[in-house]
């Protein structure tokens, strides 16, 4: 049974995460198992496209998209750029627009808004309105590996820089019960590793590896920030470690992580809903 409490408003922040966003799959599955539906849906960069889709009730589309994922497809999305970034991006946007994304924010059955970067500014950028594509092509440039997006006279590149968990922006647009899904967990460690001499050095990471990792701890760092100020009602830490930024193609993993970090919290988020 859905639970819709008197004056409750469900909200749900996606958070930002490369392929570890596919986990975000598993866990809106395992809360509608539960019937707990967000009212509200917001994402960054990976959490935006999940989200979207979410929001116009297709998740099982997406489901069935990315776990038929191999790596030979998931390489036919990469069109290489010369511009801004490694990847244009063109071949990916449309294959979204074409099959989940062709139809304007406003159209689709829950609240949705994904969070973008200004370039030029720095400032965090609410995208609420106007064509689901183009805001979430916004969300997910990230710097270096997709070419920046270009809305409303603003160069906007992906929204983990500024704000990795959008959960400021799902309380701005009315809910006041928040599940936060933070995909940086077990990333980055705790401490700094001295260098120890003995050790053998290790083999260099491509130059790939090394821009989207660097992201990633900073996200990482910037989401521990933000949760702490902006505290969600609930966090998903779905256990992703394991998988790379670029693991499209293992997407069942991913969900399945997804799910099981949704059901260890499903008695705590029921227990908060009926207080």
């Amino acid at each position: 049974m859905t639970r819709r409490l008197q004056g409750l408003k469900i909200g749900i922040a996606l958070g930002a995460g490369s392929a570890r966003g596919w986990s975000h799959i598993g866990v809106l599955q395992a809360l509608d198992a539960a019937g707990i539906r967000a009212d509200v849906v917001c994402g960054t960069s990976i959490g935006a496209l999940v989200g979207a889709v979410y929001a116009d009730d297709r998740l099982a589309d997406l489901d069935r998209w990315v776990t038929d994922l191999t790596w030979l497809k998931v390489m036919g999305f990469f069109d290489v750029s010369f511009g801004g970034g490694l990847l244009k991006g063109a071949r990916l946007i449309s294959h979204l627009r074409e099959n989940f994304f062709d139809k304007d924010i406003a159209r689709l059955a829950r609240v949705f808004a994904a969070v973008a970067t200004d370039l030029r500014s720095g400032e965090e950028v609410w995208l609420r309105e106007g064509n689901v594509a183009d805001a979430v092509r916004a969300s997910i440039a990230l710097p270096g590996l997709f070419e920046p997006w270009e809305r409303g006279g603003r160069i906007l590149v992906d929204g983990g820089l500024v704000n990795p968990v959008p959960v400021s922006l799902c309380r701005a647009l009315g809910a006041n019960f928040v599940i936060a899904v933070d995909l940086s967990s077990r990333l980055v460690g705790p401490a700094i590793r001295p260098v120890e001499a003995e050790h053998p050095a290790q083999e260099m990471p491509n130059m790939l590896d090394v821009v989207t990792t660097s992201l990633h701890i900073m996200s990482a760092r910037i989401t521990r920030s933000r949760l702490a100020g902006e505290p969600a009602d609930v966090v998903v830490m779905p256990r992703l470690g394991h998988l790379g930024q670029l693991d499209y193609h293992r997407a069942r993993e991913a969900i399945e992580e997804g799910r099981e970090a949704t059901a260890l919290l499903t008695p705590q988020i029921e227990r908060l809903l009926r207080a």
